[in-house]
Formats: structure tokens, C-alpha cells, sequence
């Protein structure tokens, strides 16, 4: 008798587990079924997203051709820009060139007043007669054709 309780609760414990194993393979199939559904729906997936992909790069090529051409049709603009900068730096130079030179000449002037220790307003009529001498020297090279303060007439 014993044996046979045995026996039945060997079935009994045998049946527990067949109807777990059953539940768990079940859910498996549930699981392998969303997985089979995924890896079909994957082909029209990687399609969608491959020509999504491939309108991203007609529109990136086509921005950058746009681009390019902007950038062709601004190059001059940049060239006058920088040939304008040097313009005015060649101006602003010839400036302080000039500057330069009547301070050189006030100088000269200061120094043949001092020299002659001319004063009030004896200075100011030998400043003035050594700038008329002075012009009337540029005047007179400028009419044989040689150079002034060092610059070629062109």
C-alpha cells in the first residue's frame, strides 16, 4: 500500500511539473512568436529607413552644391573687400608719410629760427620766407622733371 501512495505521488509530482513545463514553453512560443513577427516586419523596416536615408543625402549634396555656388558668387565681394582694406592701409601710410615730413620740415624751420635766435616776429617772417623758398624749390624741380623728396614724378 505504501508503494502504491509512492507511485501516486511520483504521478502526481511528474503531472505538476509537465503542466509548469507546458506553461513556460507556452509563453517561449508567445515570445517566439513576437520575435518572428518583429523579424518580418524588419525587411520593409530597413527599406523605409534606407530611402529615408538616401533623401537625407540628395538634400545634403544639394544643400552643399547650393553653398558652393553662394560661396563662387561672394568670392569677389571678399577680393574687394581686402583690395579696399589695402587701398586705405596704402592711404593711411602715405598719411603719416606726410605727417611725417611737415613735422620734419616744422622742425627745420624751428631750428634755422633758433639758430638765428630770431624771436616773435622777426621767427614768423623767417619761417615764412624759408617756407616760400622752399616751394619755389619744389616748384622749380618739379618743372625739370626731377624727383621730389626722394619720389619719382609719375
Amino acid at each position: 500500500m505504501l508503494t502504491g501512495i509512492g507511485v501516486l505521488l511520483i504521478g502526481i509530482a511528474c503531472l505538476v511539473i509537465a503542466v509548469f513545463i507546458a506553461h513556460v514553453l507556452n509563453n517561449l512560443a508567445g515570445v517566439l512568436r513576437g520575435v518572428e513577427k518583429t523579424v518580418n516586419q524588419l525587411p520593409d523596416q530597413m527599406n523605409s529607413i534606407f530611402s529615408e536615408t538616401s533623401g537625407l543625402i540628395k538634400e545634403s549634396n544639394h544643400t552643399l552644391a547650393d553653398i558652393n555656388d553662394k560661396m563662387k558668387q561672394l568670392s569677389p565681394l571678399f577680393y574687394i573687400v581686402s583690395d579696399v582694406g589695402n587701398v586705405t592701409r596704402k592711404f593711411s601710410s602715405s598719411l603719416v608719410n606726410v605727417t611725417d615730413t611737415l613735422k620734419t620740415k616744422t622742425g627745420d624751420t624751428k631750428d634755422v629760427a633758433n639758430k638765428n635766435n630770431a624771436g616773435g616776429l622777426y621767427g614768423t617772417f623767417a619761417l615764412g620766407y624759408y617756407w616760400l623758398q622752399k616751394k619755389r624749390q619744389q616748384k622749380k624741380n618739379q618743372h625739370e622733371g626731377a624727383p621730389v623728396n626722394g619720389e619719382d614724378n609719375k
